[in-house]
């Protein structure tokens, strides 16, 4: 299923939300700017864009040289894809989220949410042959922000764009449904991609890590 927008009008502009959108906004266009730049590089010719990927991006096996990853890992992306996916379910969870915590709360809660994604997905790429491959992306920190949007407002409707066969159909449906139903994939997804971690692809168990993580904070962050 993927989400058209939430029937859930938030009583405020999402100021934060709509910044770390534009953040990530202009990080991907200077990314994208740099996929046709050839660097000569010890191990051969790279482009600029795979040199700034593992530079900025989160590589297990060096986290610990590099602590400021857990960060800035979160506003890079892969691919326009990889981008405006994550892009698109932050601008329609995101905002009545900010809303309820409020604009300081939301952004300690979204980072807090990220790192708790990006230790997971290390651990797990630790332990199954993924120490070397870099992890870009908000979606961990997204995660988290579904997480509370759940639990916050498990009775809004989510208008999605659900697949039958050859057909796409428009279905309003509780977010609890939505979001149970999109983590269940992620585990599902996440068992069966052990195998490949050393391969790269969607680093699934970050977006469980930063669900549970957003799951648990949030009860923490919100306004009383």
């Amino acid at each position: 299923m993927i989400p058209v927008k939430d029937l859930n009008p938030s009583r405020s502009f999402p100021l934060v939300n709509a910044s770390i959108v534009l953040v990530c906004t202009l990080v991907w266009l200077y990314e994208w700017s740099l996929t046709k730049v050839v660097v000569q590089t010890p191990e051969g010719p790279k482009t600029a864009f795979e040199l700034f990927i593992r530079q900025w991006g989160l590589v297990p096996a060096e986290l610990l040289e590099r602590p400021y990853t857990l960060i800035t890992h979160m506003f890079l992306h892969g691919s326009w894809g990889h981008f405006i996916g994550n892009m698109w379910f932050l601008w329609v969870f995101g905002d009545n989220v900010e809303d309820r915590l409020g604009k300081v709360r939301y952004l300690i809660f979204y980072l807090l949410s990220g790192i708790g994604a990006a230790l997971t997905q290390t651990v797990v790429s630790l332990l199954f042959g993924g120490a070397n491959v870099p992890m870009v992306g908000a979606s961990g920190a997204i995660s988290g922000v579904l997480a509370a949007y759940m639990k916050l407002f498990p009775g809004a409707r989510v208008l999605a764009l659900v697949p039958v066969f050859f057909f796409l159909y428009f279905v309003e449906v509780p977010a609890v449904v939505f979001i149970t139903l999109w983590f269940t994939v992620q585990i599902i997804n996440g068992i069966y991609s052990l195998p490949f971690l050393g391969k790269g692809g969607i680093a699934w168990y970050a977006h469980i890590g930063g669900f549970l993580t957003g799951y648990y904070l949030v009860d923490f962050f919100k306004k009383r």
